[in-house]
């Protein structure tokens, strides 16, 4: 076991009257309790969850750095959304990967190993958790090809377990070409489930075909509608997860499942199809209002969905084995890439805030908090 320092550096976020500030603090580095470990974090990526907390609703044309800090106005029409967390710094990164340098009591045998972390404040040198917060690798595997274990690769078992779970058999994704989706894709390919991805690019549509996926639908294209009436005729799918959050596509989803069911069983009666069609919303990325038309028959839902109310609501059998096959296929199914990897001192620069949060297909940043 190593002598851990007193001190490890750490991302930090806070938010002032009218301001957002991004530096890198010294914190203390906690020894271990019994059943605890500390895990030298050395791959830690950036989700699209993690933005809101580190970014709030921060104007980024006003990124600013005296090369200590960096700072951007929040406009004061948006000042309410963060009155709450005024005035407090506080540590970001979801999840993240290392190797376990010290352990308490009952958790000596880890001493070594690398894992995966879920339990925030991973943009850090040094983090100690409890073993129910680890998952732990094999052989051969990195902290940076591991850093990714549980945002999208649980939110993507989680989608397919919600199908089974409310009795459909097979879906739909929007931003199907994310690293989310891919992952997706594979799951659905290795399970003999048919997904119906919704892309909005020729260049999306390849990272997809690339990978073995059936059924690619472009939003762009002007036959949109009928392909994806097609699609669900011939899939039979009935549910959707909609990372775009605002706008007409969950509503015109709803609309052409409707459609692809009356294809098939025309109704008796002025309601349409009784089979329930449900469309479950996981991002934002419209910001603009979710508007719906009332073209999908009576039988339809519209919901949230989180990736921690559904592990909650699975129970620890089901987390258990979901999670044992991501540690089992995070080099095949799971696997992850990055577009750059930065350093703490980087990731607060705002050329490189500018890069990741647009959150673009194809690019991903993972920190480094030990370069």
């Amino acid at each position: 076991m190593m002598t851990l320092p007193a001190k490890a550096r750490e991302l930090r976020t806070l938010i002032t009257d009218g301001k957002l500030e991004l530096s890198i603090q010294e914190v203390d580095v906690m020894p271990p309790g019994p059943g605890e470990v500390v895990v030298r974090i050395e791959a830690a990526p950036i989700n699209p969850s993690d933005q809101p907390l580190l970014l709030g609703p921060a104007d980024l044309t006003t990124l600013a750095s005296d090369g200590r800090v960096t700072t951007a106005a929040i406009p004061e029409a948006m000042a309410g959304l963060v009155a709450a967390r005024l005035g407090k710094s506080l540590p970001a990164g979801n999840e993240g990967a290392g190797v376990v340098v010290a352990a308490g009591d009952g958790a000596e045998h880890l001493i070594g190993k690398t894992v995966a972390v879920l339990g925030g404040a991973m943009y850090t040198q040094y983090r100690t958790v409890p073993l129910a917060a680890v998952l732990v690798y094999g052989e051969g595997v990195t902290p940076a090809q591991g850093a990714s274990a549980f945002v999208n690769p649980l939110t993507a078992l989680a989608m397919v377990e919600t199908m089974r779970m409310e009795g459909h058999t097979a879906l739909v994704h929007t931003a199907a070409a994310s690293n989310l989706g891919q992952m997706l894709n594979k799951i659905c390919i290795k399970d003999g489930v048919d997904l119906v991805n919704i892309v909005r690019s020729d260049e999306q549509a390849k990272i997809l075909s690339n990978i073995g996926a059936k059924y690619i639908i472009d939003s762009s294209k002007p036959d949109f509608r009928d392909a994806l009436v097609d699609a669900l005729s011939e899939t039979g799918a009935t549910i959707a997860f909609d990372a775009t959050g605002g706008g007409d596509l969950a509503g015109r989803i709803l609309a052409a499942m409707e459609a692809a069911l009356v294809r098939k069983t025309p109704p008796t009666t002025q309601y349409g199809s009784p089979v329930h069609k449900q469309v479950y919303i996981y991002g934002r990325l419209n910001l603009t209002p979710l508007t719906i038309v009332q073209n999908m028959g009576f039988a339809w839902g519209v919901g949230g969905f989180l990736l921690t109310p559904f592990l909650m609501k699975a129970g620890t059998e089901t987390v258990a084995r979901l999670r044992q096959r991501v540690a089992d296929e995070i080099l095949t199914t799971f696997a992850s890439s990055y577009t750059s990897e930065i350093s703490l001192d980087q990731a607060i620069a705002p050329d490189t805030i500018l890069g990741w949060q647009r959150k673009a297909t194809g690019e991903k940043y993972l920190i480094n908090p030990t370069l």
